[in-house]
């Protein structure tokens, strides 16, 4: 759930014509997946922090020609006390939220579902997205660089020990994520 109330006020700008296509989505990635990788690396995030089920909204884009999950953490106050990392990225100074690469997961497509910014229910929360999808947009190439700078780095051993600690192991995940699909299109067969 994103807390509402904690954020500063935000608004959606609609980009300009012809200023840039969306690149980056926002996705929920599949509960039962997240679990199977929960019992390969205890480092796989659950849903929320006292583990009750709640959407788990991230942003999808490609490493290493795979396909990863990055979740985001909704906006609080701490946020804009806290410091850009290789593994952590405040939005708009935290004032969005922040992204937590050391959480990244590898993905297919049967393992998400994109969302659909434009939620009539509840326009608080769309603006939020809406919001997200566009500074991530335009934030494109630092995004992506930071994930792709600490997947390359954690795969090559290339990082403080205290950063290594705290990420997913990817490599161990592609593999699980592999089988898992694998064992899922069998078992629709």
């Amino acid at each position: 759930m994103f807390y509402l109330t904690e954020i500063k006020k935000i608004h959606y700008k609609k980009p300009k014509k012809g200023e840039h296509m969306q690149k980056i989505k926002l996705a929920l990635i599949n509960k039962d997946y997240c679990d199977y990788l929960r019992k390969f690396d205890n480092r796989v995030p659950y849903n929320h922090n006292n583990k009750k089920l709640r959407p788990f909204v991230g942003i999808l884009f490609s490493v290493n020609e795979l396909l990863y999950f990055a979740p985001l953490s909704s906006p609080k106050p701490k946020h804009s006390k806290m410091y850009d990392t290789i593994d952590f990225l405040r939005l708009n100074n935290g004032d969005l939220g922040a992204i937590n690469y050391n959480n990244m997961l590898p993905v297919k497509s049967s393992n998400i579902t994109i969302i659909n910014t434009n939620d009539k229910n509840d326009i608080n929360y769309s603006n939020l997205l809406k919001s997200q999808v566009y500074w991530l947009n335009r934030n494109y190439n630092l995004v992506i660089t930071r994930a792709k700078a600490l997947y390359f780095d954690y795969t090559n051993n290339n990082l403080p020990e205290n950063i290594m600690k705290r990420c997913c192991n990817f490599k161990l995940l592609e593999e699980k994520c592999n089988e898992y699909n694998r064992v899922k299109v069998k078992i629709k067969l």
